[in-house]
């Protein structure tokens, strides 16, 4: 079950002040009494704090997030509307939910954010930061956080399907998936009432994101030119069926608006929108060059969304940065899908990692 922790106050980059604010999250593992074996999960868009759901194949004994040595945190996102503060939890000032008025985050406030939740948890460092897409801007934005004696509090990164910051292709892609919950006249400016949200909008949008995860080949082995109805028979002799592939994003449309909130949803892909580890610090190959701690950089092959060019980018600045490519047909999702290729490429990494640390 998730717990949560309730942090006082806390204060944005633009200067806005929250009270009250509630950190969901989830643990796996025992921290040690030196409080120095925390594994921070970052979670993708969608996602949540339940890591065992989404990641199976990478927690336990021996794996990635190795439940027997480490003790392994993810903590919901604000925004978000699996626990931790968002649009539709309440607003202590108004005694309603914040709704559009939520303010603005970016990735380094989730990080500050759930700096207080370490804090509270005991945690003095943290040995890896791991975590795929947005969850991978939070690993970079870790990058820069300090202990009291101004050491790295983080002492191993590994961002998976990201760049150092959000680029136009992907801030079209928000923006694009914006338009359609904006374009839904149960939208109302973000002040609709929870029995009547856009869940049109936030259908469609979900569809363009869905394309946006998988790509050509993907899809091609996948669905192919096959025609099917709604409830999954096929029809391929029937003209005016819809097509695989057109079943499939409707119904991922209709199953995220069972589970979401279109305010949490623009208001997470603004925050991803934002992320630039650059940003008030530096010139970006200077900035990525600070960097210094041990990182795994994975891309993936055929990544449409967070092109293999952007991770290549990425280790040839940091400083001391390991290049992985997961081969994969499946696109952005892959880290998602090819869990068991994923796990043995960061168990290798860590283990080499470690040894050549050891030997040392």
């Amino acid at each position: 079950m998730p717990s949560t922790y309730m942090q006082p106050a806390f204060t944005t980059e633009g200067g806005v002040t929250i009270h009250d604010v509630p950190i969901t999250y989830r643990t796996w593992g025992r921290l040690n009494p030196d409080g120095t074996n925390a594994v921070l999960v970052g979670h993708a868009l969608t996602g949540d704090a339940n890591v065992r759901a989404w990641w199976t194949d990478l927690l336990g004994p021996g794996r990635a997030l190795n439940t027997e040595e480490d003790f392994i945190i993810c903590a919901n996102v604000p925004g978000s509307p699996y626990g931790s503060v968002s649009p539709i939890t309440t607003n202590p000032e108004t005694g309603a939910p914040y709704g559009a008025d939520f303010p603005a985050f970016t990735p380094r406030d989730t990080v500050a954010l759930h700096r207080h939740l370490l804090n509270h948890l005991g945690v003095r460092r943290v040995r890896c930061a791991i975590g795929g897409s947005m969850g991978g801007m939070q690993v970079l934005e870790w990058a820069f956080e300090r202990t009291d004696t101004g050491a790295p509090l983080v002492e191993r990164l590994v961002p998976i399907a990201v760049g150092g910051r959000h680029t136009p292709w992907q801030i079209g892609w928000s923006e694009a998936q914006r338009q359609a919950i904006y374009a839904d006249a149960k939208w109302r400016g973000g002040a609709y009432p929870p029995d009547d949200p856009p869940a049109d909008g936030l259908a469609a949008a979900r569809t363009m994101a869905m394309v946006s995860y998988r790509s050509h080949a993907s899809f091609q082995e996948r669905f192919g030119r096959e025609r099917q109805s709604e409830n999954g028979t096929s029809q391929n002799g029937t003209a005016n069926a819809p097509f695989a592939v057109e079943s499939y994003l409707r119904y991922h449309g209709q199953k995220l608006v069972d589970r979401f909130d279109a305010n949490c949803y623009v208001q997470l892909s603004e925050q991803m929108d934002t992320h630039d580890v650059s940003r008030n610090r530096g010139a970006y190959s200077d900035v990525l060059r600070q960097i210094t701690q041990p990182a795994l950089v994975i891309g993936i092959d055929s990544d449409v969304l967070y092109p293999l060019a952007e991770q290549d980018e990425l280790a040839a600045h940091l400083p001391n940065a390991d290049l992985q490519v997961l081969a994969s047909p499946h696109g952005h999702d892959a880290f998602l899908i090819e869990q068991e290729a994923l796990n043995a490429i960061i168990v290798q990494w860590k283990n080499t990692h470690v040894a050549s640390a050891t030997a040392r």
